[in-house]
């Protein structure tokens, strides 16, 4: 979500780190800045904003020292503003920290601290590293380094972090969790990043720290340690076959694709929210005599996936509600007992937010999920989420989707407790499943790009694609035909598939191509049925469904086999196949699936 960088070597360390915050721009970012290391001092300029208007504003390649951290931040806790934005220093004014990803336990861990006589200076969960720390090394007296470690040892979440400190300024210290960090390794130098795009102009020899791991860097070497037996780990550098462009997206030919394959890491991220916001939300939720989910484009998707989990998982009837149809079709209707769940990635669609400004001012109560902290949304809400995907440079919303669904999911399932609406075996069998979704796409990725892209070549030249599904997978199909028609401008219908009778099988002719959507689910005989009835007619049947599923498998032309999943999460994995297919498609038609053709990430006037 954040993009960290430091070096280490003899040059002056806040040009170079300046220099690469600019290769980190294409990620996203609302704040930056830079901290350096020089005659037992620390020095530290940051601010919210773009790189180069900080720049002018504080001259960041003013500051002395040949080692240094930096950091362009994406929120996740906090705003955007000069006291959120890393590096973040402890008391002292000794050591400095940057971090990408999310600490789970920050609230626990804050309010230790804060007993412990630790003044915050911002609302970050980051700044808990940096006064854990500085409690078992400059108060308890620890080596640096084991400070460092046993810092770690108490954080739960995700993290790639790196600190530097006075007391040691030849060295930089580094670790990972669940996020992604790289060092980068010259000729008298070295380099740590999130993202090896910021230094490969340097040097395309780097060494990937793994899961669970820290490493103390220098400027003529590195020690890489196992966090759970603090023993040293061998790994030489490998050779980076990148330039910049393709290390921009990872190696990836577009950012779409990437985005595909970076959804098991958004959605661990999806899982980490804070407790307190999701209880808050959930207290407002079922004080709700009507609930709306208010959504534009792929967040109304979510919004119908969700419906249907509020109703099975809470048993509470919610309206998903396209945002734009809100104020003229419901408005009338809103008063004090309504609550309206508002979602948006970008927290600032226009369409979103005139629905909620009208009922704002009938009195409703106002929740948000957003990706974006100091957004339009999260001013207006009186509680919001965050999904935590971080940015998203695709045009088409793939992990965004994904990520909504997961934090919608959690939402309903905090409900159905507080309502006592499911038996704790049920709730323990949906949590377990919940907890493993991360995986199961992970799976799903690597086995079906391959497939679907042999599907986009058989269709590659048809003239309409028919997509149909039953109850929450309604939401996959309207999503799936979204993204296919958005990437590869063929135009696309979607149904659910008990209305296929009342139009659709009309236009069905022989090899007209129709996507069925099948999860081993209470609708499933009813989708064999509908499948029945469309190969009777000469249709292309491609089912995606449970691998298991051999009566599915018999009847289609393309079967696309799934790893088990309960049905009512099966919109997040279920969806990765049109991910793909969309991708594929738009490829193989000669469209620049990034960048479609008159559309615009966010819609920002009515």
């Amino acid at each position: 979500m954040c993009g960290i960088v430091g070096y280490i070597g003899s040059e002056n360390a806040a040009p170079v780190l300046h220099r690469a915050l600019t290769r980190l721009e294409y990620r996203g970012y609302d704040s930056a800045g830079i901290a350096t290391v020089f005659n037992g001092r620390v020095f530290v300029k940051k601010d919210s904003g773009r790189i180069e208007e900080i720049h002018k504003r504080l001259n960041l390649d003013d500051m002395p020292g040949g080692v240094g951290i930096a950091h362009t931040r994406w929120a996740t806790h906090g705003g955007p503003s000069q006291a959120n934005a890393h590096p973040h220093l402890d008391c002292s004014n000794s050591i400095a920290v940057v971090h990408n990803g999310v600490i789970e336990n920050f609230l626990q861990l804050r309010k230790e601290l804060t007993e412990l006589n630790h003044v915050f200076k911002s609302k970050t969960d980051t700044e808990v590293i940096v006064h854990l720390v500085e409690e078992y090394h400059v108060r308890q007296g620890k080596p640096l380094l084991e400070a460092f470690l046993t810092a770690l040892e108490r954080i739960q979440g995700s993290y790639a972090v790196a600190l530097i400190s006075s007391n040691a300024a030849r060295e930089i210290l580094v670790a990972r969790n669940d996020a992604p960090l790289a060092i980068g390794v010259g000729d008298g130098f070295n380099f740590i990043s999130s993202d090896v795009t910021a230094f490969i102009e340097k040097t395309k020899r780097a060494v990937f720290l793994q899961n669970g791991e820290a490493a103390v860097v220098r400027a003529d070497g590195y020690d890489i340690i196992k966090l759970a037996t603090r023993g040293a780990v061998a790994r030489k550098p490998v050779t980076l076959l990148w330039d910049i462009e393709m290390a921009e997206k990872h190696g990836y030919p577009h950012f779409t694709l990437k985005e595909i394959h970076e959804q098991p890491e958004a959605l661990r991220n999806a899982l980490r929210l804070q407790n307190i916001y999701v209880d808050l939300l959930t207290e407002l939720l079922d004080r709700g005599r009507d609930i709306f989910l208010l959504g534009a484009g792929t967040s109304y998707h979510a919004c119908l996936a969700g419906s249907y989990l509020f109703s099975k998982i809470a048993r509470v009837a919610t309206y998903p509600v396209v945002a734009s149809e809100f104020v003229e079709n419901y408005g009338a209707s809103v008063n004090a007992d309504t609550v309206i769940l508002a979602v948006s990635q970008s927290g600032e669609t226009a369409d979103v937010l005139n629905a909620l400004e009208h009922a704002r001012l009938r009195a409703a109560t106002i929740l948000g999920i957003t990706n974006t902290v100091g957004s339009t949304l999260t001013r207006i809400s009186r509680a919001y989420v965050l999904q935590n995907s971080g940015p998203e440079i695709g045009v088409a919303a793939t992990k965004t989707y994904t990520a909504q669904v997961l934090v919608l999911t959690q939402l309903a399932l905090r409900l159905a407790k507080l309502r006592g609406k499911l038996a704790q075996f049920e709730m323990d069998e949906f949590k377990e499943t919940l907890v493993n979704i991360p995986g199961i796409v992970e799976v799903v990725i690597s086995r079906v790009e391959k497939p679907m892209r042999e599907v986009a070549e058989k269709l590659v030249d048809k003239d309409v694609l028919l997509f149909l599904g039953r109850g929450v997978s309604s939401s996959t199909a309207a999503e799936a035909r979204l993204k296919v028609m958005e990437l590869s401008y063929i135009p696309c219908i979607s149904y659910s598939a008990g209305e296929s009778k009342h139009g659709p099988i009309s236009i069905i002719d022989k090899g007209f191509p129709v996507f069925f959507i099948v999860p081993p689910d209470d609708d499933r005989k009813q989708n064999i049925g509908n499948i029945m009835e469309m190969k009777a007619r000469g249709a292309m049947i491609i089912a995606v469904a449970d691998e298991n599923d051999d009566e599915v498998r018999e009847l289609s032309d393309i079967f696309i086999g799934m790893p088990a999943v309960h049905p009512l999460l099966s919109p997040i994995p279920y969806v990765i196949p049109f991910q793909f297919l969309a991708y594929y498609l738009a490829i193989l038609r000669g469209n620049d699936p990034d960048k479609p053709r008159n559309l615009a990430k966010s819609v920002t006037v009515l």
